[in-house]
């Protein structure tokens, strides 16, 4: 499972490693936040090469890089990052230690009790600005986007490369673009920025409505392997296409939007107590 946690509104990639019950976080980010370098791999480097051994607490996971494709990198765990600050000076060190001992302490409770996992999920779109209509339609289509993963999953598709091609078949079926074009149109630069957070009520639901169809096209065929999901996807993205187009026409409005949910992070910032 991978995830992006945030720190003081700074965002540090992490992946959870299940056979270890452990959080590895990306150690570029974590430098990142404790020196403001703006180039916190470089300076990475650096540390390694004035102490080899810190080499031996990393190991090289697969997590998403800048571009948004997923890419190799130092990672380390709550545990051996505390061995990693002590080699960087910073003011923030404290904070930050105790933030990773909160981050891993709420993943076990999540392991516990799975509804937690959700309560906190609309916690943080709370915190940033988001209306609880809105939260509880992005909750809802995480849990349809799952239940289609799972499907795939036992379906014999790859993860990753040919998750993206399906999703990317099903989001040109129902909107007409894929999710790299949409994200252009809504003019989400970032390659961190998930373009479902910045859907609308709408969108969200087409969305939903073109996953929820893929998934039971996928089970009432028995699709199996990468090609025959491929006719299962597209199918599913037309219903929902074909939903979305009669809407506009009834409506006299179009469903896709150029608008953005930036202007809610911009808010938060404001929020947040300045230091001196």
């Amino acid at each position: 499972m991978k995830n992006i946690k945030l720190f003081e509104s700074k965002q540090v990639r992490s992946i959870w490693v299940e056979n270890e019950k452990k959080w590895y976080f990306s150690v570029s980010d974590v430098i990142a936040i404790l020196t403001d370098s703006l180039d916190p791999k470089a300076y990475w480097r650096q540390v390694k090469k004035r102490e080899p051994e810190l080499v031996t607490f990393c190991h090289g996971l697969k997590i998403p890089a800048a571009d948004g494709k997923l890419r190799a990198e130092d990672c380390s765990s709550a545990e051996q990052l505390l061995r990693i600050i002590q080699s960087i000076p910073s003011p923030k060190a404290e904070p930050f230690k105790r933030w990773l001992a909160k981050v891993g302490y709420e993943r076990l409770e999540e392991i516990e009790n799975p509804e937690l996992a959700g309560k906190r999920m609309r916690e943080i779109y709370k915190a940033k600005g988001y209306s609880n209509e809105w939260i509880e339609k992005r909750v809802r289509g995480i849990a349809i986007r799952d239940e289609l993963t799972n499907e795939w999953k036992k379906r014999g598709v790859k993860e990753q490369t040919e998750y993206s091609i399906l999703t990317a078949e099903i989001s040109k079926a129902t909107f007409g673009m894929t999710p790299t074009q949409y994200k252009t149109h809504k003019k989400l630069d970032r390659p961190t920025d998930n373009l479902r957070d910045h859907m609308n009520d709408l969108e969200l639901i087409f969305t939903m409505l073109g996953e929820a169809s893929t998934t039971e096209i996928a089970r009432n065929r028995d699709a199996q392997g990468f090609h025959q999901n491929k006719h299962a996807a597209i199918e599913g993205g037309k219903i929902a296409g074909g939903a979305r187009r009669r809407l506009e026409i009834k409506s006299g409005r179009k469903v896709v939007s150029q608008d953005n949910f930036k202007h809610l992070a911009e808010q938060v910032k404001r929020r947040l107590p300045h230091k001196d």
